[in-house]
């Protein structure tokens, strides 16, 4: 999920609410679907993600929450993998800043914290928000919030090579298919965290049973309603796993995809 600066109210605000990803040239196609032309994002052309090493320490040892610990080290992992990435491919790197919460606050990055947000992405301010309490996190052993992290990494990553500008800008010149567009990036960002996680599995202790519980959890964090945003639990997976299988960016080429798969 991604959080964007003050002054969502607002008519551009509303327009902008999608905009987060593509220095893909978007057209529309004669169909009235909107997606994607070549050529495709820088990042979309940088290879493989070389295999690293990401060691989990435990979100709670003996009775005791360890949430901060844990994000700090997987976010370590992130920049050190994507950092290596982006320079051997020419591309400028920046960290992300991190900010902790204990728990929810009014308002953060300028904004009021968004309803039922397990973690976000502050666009304007390139800053990863990680609450350390609640269900996506909190006592949990599995997958999950490693892929959570990885996500909101993956919307920092379209930030730096260009996608969230170009997204932003075929938003604003495309109001009809908004909801579209934003589930295209909010799949992408899917599909990078499995990119990343593909690239550590060898080195993370996890049997094939906690593989298959975090597909069980990403089939059920789909938005399956009438108001969706990122995308059905079927597609998420299928990003994901993309992603994973693929562990290249090359895979998550959201933009030229049917719509059917970005639904």
């Amino acid at each position: 999920m991604r959080l964007l600066p003050p002054g969502t109210g607002s008519r551009s605000a509303v327009l902008t609410r999608w905009a987060l990803l593509a220095t893909v040239c978007l057209t529309l196609l004669p169909s009235g679907v909107a997606q994607a032309a070549s050529p495709g994002n820088p990042l979309l052309r940088t290879g493989k993600l070389a295999a690293t090493s990401c060691q989990e320490p435990p979100i709670i040892d003996r009775g005791v929450p360890m949430t901060r610990e844990y994000l700090t080290a997987v976010v370590r992992c992130l920049d050190t993998s994507w950092s290596a990435h982006l320079a051997h491919a020419g591309l400028r790197f920046r960290r992300p800043t991190v900010r902790f919460y204990e728990e929810p606050a009014r308002r953060v990055c300028g904004v009021r914290w968004p309803a039922n947000a397990d973690a976000f992405y502050c666009t304007e301010r390139a800053t990863l928000v990680f609450p350390l309490t609640g269900y996506w996190i909190e006592g949990r052993t599995d997958l999950y919030p490693l892929k959570v992290a990885a996500h909101e990494y993956g919307h920092h990553l379209q930030s730096l090579t260009g996608v969230r500008a170009a997204y932003e800008a075929r938003v604003r010149s495309d109001r009809t298919h908004q909801a579209e567009l934003g589930r295209r990036y909010e799949l992408q960002a899917d599909c990078l965290a499995g990119v990343f996680l593909g690239s550590v599995r060898r080195s993370l202790s996890r049997t094939e049973q906690d593989w298959e519980a975090l597909s069980g959890a990403l089939r059920a964090g789909g938005d399956d309603g009438y108001h969706r945003t990122h995308g059905t639990g079927a597609n998420r997976l299928r990003w994901f796993e993309r992603g994973r299988r693929a562990v290249s960016p090359a895979a998550c080429d959201t933009w030229t995809a049917t719509p059917s798969r970005v639904s």
